[in-house]
């Protein structure tokens, strides 16, 4: 393997939020203006999309994907990373229906408007979307991150938002082409930015996405493991890495992260290995052997232990289609 270890610490960037969030990219966006007239409620199931969404106008509930209720008030913005099923309601005691009960207005591409609800109560407004990672759900950096991650009074603490947002309305409104592109890229900087803040204004939790953002050593460390997961990080390297003793670094990552060291870069490495194995169709005897791997057999032997399946089978499956739920989806 390559020791990247003395390299990294010369030449690493002190900001390591952006360098753990420079590999997740949204490779498309499903994007709804929605205007709901109280009572109503929509249930959205479980997809391998990632969802967001920003309360305009009036606030409503969602319910989470551990089935717990929490009220959203306007300027609120919403980020589910995994896509975990959840609702939508103006109270918790409407009854949902799915989304494709709405009634829907198609523009280019995976544009659409939606209205609903009853008539007579006072409409509110939301903005959301369906982004695809780059990765999969399973990705270490995505399963550190909690189910929903809110930030209060977004639209205040971050005045450039609802520039954004207009901006995705009028892509809406014209029509243009191109305007999927335009709006892929958008809803990035919007997720990004609730990540961001939710980081930076988050509170409570001491494992994890926030805890790993926040402790500059083991920041720096996480985004050295995921710039180069090839390298052959030992954990006295990455001891090194973070100014630690072994034992020190070990007890530290371990409290933060809810990990090893060394179990954390194996899934690092292992997820590579099945992008290169069912995206790119690589031979299971070049990645082996990219990743440092004595022998093929050896790697696969690793292979199924960290993620369950053999390195033939991944490779014969290919990458799966991507799953975004469309507001008219059964």
């Amino acid at each position: 393997m390559n020791d990247l270890s003395s390299k990294y610490v010369a030449s690493h960037s002190a900001d390591h939020l952006t360098e753990m969030l420079r590999g997740l990219r949204l490779d498309g966006v499903d994007y709804n203006r929605c205007q709901m007239a109280s009572p109503w409620a929509i249930a959205f199931p479980p997809c391998r999309a990632a969802r967001f969404y920003f309360i305009a106008q009036r606030g409503c509930w969602l319910k989470m994907p551990t089935g717990d209720w929490l009220e959203l008030r306007d300027g609120d913005a919403l980020l589910l990373p995994r896509g975990g099923a959840h609702v939508l309601a103006s109270a918790p005691a409407v009854t949902p229906s799915p989304p494709c009960d709405c009634a829907v207005k198609q523009h280019c591409g995976d544009i659409t408007e939606l209205e609903g609800g009853g008539s007579d109560g006072e409409p509110m407004l939301l903005f959301s979307g369906s982004m695809t990672f780059n990765v999969d759900a399973d990705h270490p950096l995505l399963r550190l991150m909690p189910d929903v991650m809110r930030m209060y009074d977004f639209a205040a603490n971050e005045p450039g938002i609802p520039h954004l947002l207009e901006a995705m309305g009028r892509e809406v409104c014209m029509d243009r082409v191109g305007a999927g592109g335009i709006l892929a890229r958008l809803a990035d900087v919007i997720a990004a930015t609730i990540i961001r803040g939710w980081v930076e204004n988050g509170c409570g939790e001491d494992k994890g996405w926030i805890a790993a953002a926040r402790c500059p050593q083991i920041g720096r460390v996480l985004a050295a493991i995921h710039a180069h997961p090839e390298a052959d990080w030992r954990v006295e390297s990455l001891a090194e890495l973070m100014g630690a003793s072994r034992s020190g670094f070990a007890e530290r990552f371990a409290s933060v992260v809810g990990e090893t060291p060394a179990r954390y870069v194996a899934q690092v490495r292992m997820h590579q290995a099945r992008q290169w194995l069912a995206r790119d169709r690589m031979r299971i005897a070049v990645v082996a052997q990219r990743l440092g791997y004595e022998s093929e057999a050896s790697f696969s032997r690793a292979f199924k232990r960290i993620t369950g399946s053999a390195p033939s089978q991944v490779r014969a499956a290919g990458a799966p289609p991507p799953a975004i739920f469309t507001a008219a989806a059964e």
